[in-house]
């Protein structure tokens, strides 16, 4: 699962799999905690990842829903800018 971007100790990972499951999601580790988020919504589906992280989390989707996916339907990834 590639890292597609890290900031404020947050990395995003989407797993690199044409049958990975729906609906188009990202990772987010934190520590030893971790969220599973929608693309589309911008919500955390599952997951412990306290709310601030939650929070960074979902601005840095919705900068960035477009690219991420694009990233999900063609599983083409790249870096994405962190959040600054």
């Amino acid at each position: 699962m590639p890292a597609i971007s890290r900031f404020y100790g947050i990395v995003i990972k989407m797993f690199p799999s044409k049958n990975e499951h729906n609906p188009p999601h990202i990772h987010a580790l934190y520590a030893e905690y971790i969220g599973v988020f929608d693309i589309i919504n911008s919500k955390m589906i599952k997951g412990d990842l306290p709310i601030k992280a939650q929070k960074l989390v979902t601005e840095w989707i919705k900068k960035n829903e477009e690219e991420l996916i694009e990233m999900w339907d063609t599983q083409k990834f790249t870096d994405i800018k962190p959040l600054e």
